[in-house]
């Protein structure tokens, strides 16, 4: 054989070897014995006292997501034993693990490809499948490994999975400098992998504030806390850029949202929260630990006739005083982030329509900017005089997230609203329109291309996404 040629077939199976040898790989403890016990007898005991000291209260809706931190277990276990013993009844069969790098720094992602991590309990197997699908060398995701030789941020949630979701499997991904295209990518990718396996779910791992002191500390920690249970990754980022509150786990948790917000999540749920003067009483430089579950929950009645309440008594002040309407909200859920539409109608009669596609303000604040929209700037009607608010009707539409179509005949005449967009064009149906009109699906699609201002076959090379709506009225 040709020397040069021989010389790059010994290369090529030397790289393979490594590759293969990479993906089987057993990742052994780094942080045992710091971190938590290297012991697995004391490491059981630990966990198991930590869990069964958690309590575990019933909370409304859909569990998407999580948050942990993971700092050694004598500071933050008793709060990570709260994120995990609300997975202990839980059916998952998948955990997708989401930690910044603290040691390797590099661009983009690095997931762990295949074999496991083991603790000093076992050997935790990697879902490979979803790992190696993760792999976008273009979106700058790929196995970096030295990022997770050292690494303690996903390390110190395996025990507490171990208690918890005995043989549940684990996608390992360490954030380093995410691009553009890396957050993208990963949080599409992950949004149809959850959509797919319900019986999978996000853990973002990080900590609060570091090393203020304990006043200081709460107070940033609340803000950020508030941020999350709002579902508000607009606020979560301006918080982190200004400095206004922190985490060093802030990429992981802001792709745990943006994912989860994909899905559907409407608010989270703040399990617990503590800091590590709370341990050690040493209250002069202390770091914030939380754990924290993403939900979809649905609307009450109580709830559902606050925003219909809002709607109306927001037309009525802005037409009769041209004043916004100052309201005073605590309900929770309706300070969560939404996306809302609020119709107007007068003998049955459209009398404006406005509303917003994203949920970047909290709910209630959707319908009250959406209400005045719809009674005074509606480009179709003049605005609303005092003598037609008598007779008015008054819808909410709060939306779901937008999914894209792949084929028309999934689109449902009566659950499905539509949104096209097709260059400068688009527009947007909610979903009652075409049962109110008598709309078959041709004629939904027809319609809708009208209303971008489009000819009425436009639909066949735009792009459509389908979306539900809550119905208030």
């Amino acid at each position: 054989m040709n020397p040069t040629k021989l010389l790059l077939t010994a290369v090529y199976c030397l790289l393979f070897t490594v590759f293969i040898g990479c993906k089987g790989n057993i990742k052994e403890p780094a942080v045992a014995g710091v971190f938590y016990p290297a012991d697995e007898k004391t490491l059981k005991e630990t966990v198991t006292g930590f869990l069964e000291t958690a309590e575990n209260k019933p909370v409304d809706g859909k569990l998407i997501a999580m948050i942990s931190p993971h700092a050694g277990y004598q500071f933050s276990g008793q709060v990570a034993a709260y994120t995990y013993k609300h997975l202990t009844k839980k059916k998952i069969n998948t955990v997708i693990l989401i930690g910044p790098s603290h040691y390797a720094s590099f661009k983009g992602a690095s997931v762990y490809l295949g074999g496991g991590m083991r603790t000093p309990l076992g050997t935790v197997k990697i879902d490979e499948k979803i790992a190696q699908s993760l792999v976008n060398e273009k979106a700058g995701v790929s196995f970096y490994p030295a990022a997770f030789e050292k690494e303690h941020s996903l390390e110190v949630q395996l025990p507490f999975l171990q208690q918890a979701l005995k043989g549940s499997k684990i996608v390992p991904i360490l954030i380093g400098t995410p691009t553009r295209e890396t957050f993208d990518f990963l949080t599409d990718k992950l949004i149809k992998i959850l959509r797919e396996n319900e019986r999978a779910i996000i853990i973002a791992s990080t900590d609060l504030s570091h090393y203020h002191d304990y006043g200081t500390a709460v107070t940033m920690d609340r803000k950020m806390i508030d941020a999350i249970e709002r579902m508000s990754v607009e606020d979560v980022e301006r918080y982190l850029m200004s400095g206004e509150a922190e985490m060093c786990g802030g990429y992981p948790v802001i792709l745990a949202m943006s994912v989860a917000r994909g899905l559907g999540a409407t608010n989270g749920h703040l399990y617990n929260y503590a800091n590590s003067g709370d341990v050690t009483s040493d209250k002069t430089r202390v770091v914030g630990y939380s754990a924290i579950g993403l939900y979809k929950s649905e609307l009450s009645k109580v709830e559902k006739e606050t925003l219909l309440s809002l709607a109306k008594n927001t037309i009525l002040t802005y037409v009769k005083d041209k004043k916004t309407l100052d309201a005073d909200v605590r309900d929770s859920r309706l300070r969560a982030n939404g996306a809302t539409f609020v119709t107007i109608k007068r003998n049955g009669n459209l009398r404006g329509c406005i509303g917003n596609l994203e949920p970047i303000v909290p709910l209630y604040k959707s319908v009250i900017n959406n209400a005045v929209a719809a009674c005074s700037k509606d480009g179709r009607f003049a605005p609303m005089a005092k003598e037609e608010l008598e007779g008015m009707e008054i819808e909410v539409s709060v939306l779901s997230p937008f999914e894209p179509v792949t084929n028309v005949n999934d689109i449902e005449v009566g659950r499905h609203g539509l949104l096209l967009v097709k260059g400068q064009n688009s527009g947007l149906l909610l979903p009652q329109v075409p049962t109110e009109l008598g709309w078959d699906r041709n004629t939904f699609l027809e319609n809708l291309c009208y209303k971008a201002g489009l000819p009425k076959n436009a639909w066949k090379d735009a792009t459509l996404y389908t979306f539900t709506a809550d119905i208030i009225k």
